[in-house]
């Protein structure tokens, strides 16, 4: 079993391998040197079982037409609350390609999906999600992902801000899930537009994880305050309680 974030800069991407091999794969940002379909496909991967889109900003769906092309995609999951014609006036006009064939997606899987496809061997998930009747804005309505790989558990939350992240609190399952968290994904890269100290009342993490590339903002400077509410872990001979992308690579459990 394994579960990876990608160095992919500016975006995301993860995924995880089951037991029996099945594959979630967590957004599909990519860089000029980092791309999940060519990761995958150099493991011998030809299937992912779920993708799950945890934003619907380019920098969590670039590698998508490469993805669709070149592996079959059995389950989407996303913010199911935006319909295919909501998600098109919330985004910039042109579309890019990458969200052209989202909307494909989004318009043709609709079948139902048997349960024992949702979970295989050693990995759980859990979603919440604010509604498009709440939130007009692409961050608010993130994805937020409670993944569970081998008794390990980590917080994928997407880009959400601190409004958004109000709104999931009411939920006492967030609340409880939070409180079992393991590994936190810092949201929006590290950004403090993405921080909520009240998310740290419920969750206390051994390792925040910062997905980014180069500093190019001023509010990307959050590491310090995200060390605060870990406890740490050893990581290469050391106990650490940030770890990011940019000067971490991409980072890799495996059981």
């Amino acid at each position: 079993m394994k579960f990876e974030i990608l160095n992919v800069q500016h975006g995301f991407a993860a995924y995880a391998i089951a037991g029996d091999g099945s594959v979630f794969l967590f957004d599909c940002g990519d860089s000029s040197t980092c791309r999940p379909s060519d990761l995958l496909w150099e493991q011998g991967i030809r299937t992912i079982r779920r993708l799950f889109v945890t934003n619907y900003d380019e920098d969590h769906i670039a590698d998508l037409p490469r993805l669709r092309h070149n592996f079959d995609i059995e389950i989407l999951t996303r913010n199911s609350t935006v319909a295919s014609d909501e998600l098109r006036k919330l985004k910039a006009l042109p579309l890019s390609p990458a969200m052209e064939v989202l909307l494909d997606m989004i318009e043709s899987y609709t079948e139902a999906v048997a349960t024992e496809l949702l979970e295989p061997p050693g990995l759980q998930c859990q979603t919440f999600q604010n509604s498009h009747s709440l939130f007009k804005d692409t961050n608010n309505l993130s994805l937020l992902c409670f993944l569970t790989v081998d008794g390990v558990s980590f917080v994928l939350p997407g880009d959400l801000e601190r409004s958004g992240w109000i709104e999931l609190l009411k939920k006492p399952e967030v609340c409880d899930l939070l409180g079992r968290v393991q590994i936190f994904v810092a949201l929006h890269h590290g950004r403090e537009s993405g921080y909520c100290s009240e998310v740290f009342d419920f969750c206390h993490p051994h390792l925040v994880i910062m997905s980014d590339g180069p500093v190019e903002f001023d509010t990307q400077k959050m590491a310090s305050q995200y060390g605060r509410h870990a406890s740490g872990a050893p990581f290469n001979g050391q106990i650490r309680k940030v770890l990011t992308t940019r000067k971490d690579g991409g980072l890799v459990w495996q059981w």
